[in-house]
């Protein structure tokens, strides 16, 4: 317990800053934290073979590339450049050509592939909600860090019923429901009491991202699950790496997008 509330304090201590700065600076941040989190995938060994660090470095290229892509227009979706897509492609599928069968394989291109386009989906999802608007930004973040809290506390406190015993053996249903109460009750306040005056539709959507962000955490646990690990990393102290604390905000994140066009 007292590792995860320095691992905390330490987020705190790097977040706010970074998120009431945004910019080029929250930009630079969430680049750094794709690349980690690139290598994170990269190291699940039970998805693909060892990846030569000559191709990690062309994935990191690809993925610096379309986070910083907000200043062009030749955009496909959320400003994701048709001509990057185009590159990524061939940057790492050309290279199998060049090495050994046992080394880089058309397999392990496609795994990367797949992984870097995720990867530059989600971060600049966060980028692009952060420059939108950094109220709800904070709203989204609220959204994923009460719902996760409280689905732990309550959980822990009266949790006895498993909800997915097989893929997250702690996860219950008095937890799920618990943090879904407290985070839409808490995040709904900041956003009526900061945003906007009260709207029925964004109490449905505040429901459905608290759920949306806890299918999140499952997707992610089923990824550590498959490769038997607890952790994607150890780089935070008690809540393990990027990918630990991303993936329920990624999911939020990214489903709220889909929503911007009819609020």
């Amino acid at each position: 317990m007292k590792e995860r509330i320095i691992g905390a304090v330490l987020i705190l201590l790097i977040g706010i800053p970074l998120i009431m700065i945004g910019g080029k600076v929250f930009t630079l941040s969430c680049s750094l934290f794709a690349v980690l989190a690139l290598k994170e995938i990269m190291e699940l060994k039970e998805h693909h073979n060892q990846i030569p660090k000559g191709i990690f470095f062309i994935c990191v290229i690809d993925l610096v590339l379309f986070l910083f892509s907000s200043l062009k227009n030749d955009s496909l979706f959320l400003n994701l450049p048709y001509k990057y897509l185009l590159f990524t492609f061939l940057s790492l599928f050309v290279p199998t050509l060049l090495y050994k069968k046992e080394k880089y394989t058309t397999k392990e291109a496609m795994y990367l592939l797949g992984s870097v386009l995720f990867l530059a989906l989600a971060f600049y999802s966060i980028i692009f909600v952060r420059n939108y608007n950094i109220y709800i930004f904070v709203y989204l973040l609220f959204i994923s860090i009460f719902t996760d809290s409280f689905a732990l506390f309550v959980g822990k406190l009266i949790g006895k019923h498993k909800c997915s015993p097989i893929i997250s053996p702690k996860k219950t249903w008095e937890g799920c429901i618990g943090g879904c109460f407290f985070g839409v009750v808490l995040s709904l306040i900041y956003y009526f009491w900061f945003i906007e005056a009260f709207s029925l539709p964004i109490v449905f959507l505040t429901i459905f991202l608290s759920i949306i962000g806890q299918v999140g955490d499952l997707v992610f646990s089923k990824i550590k699950r498959e490769n038997k690990i607890k952790d994607f990393s150890h780089l935070i102290p008690g809540h393990g790496g990027i990918l630990d604390r991303f993936d329920s905000f990624i999911f939020i994140v990214m489903t709220y997008i889909l929503f911007i066009g009819i609020l």
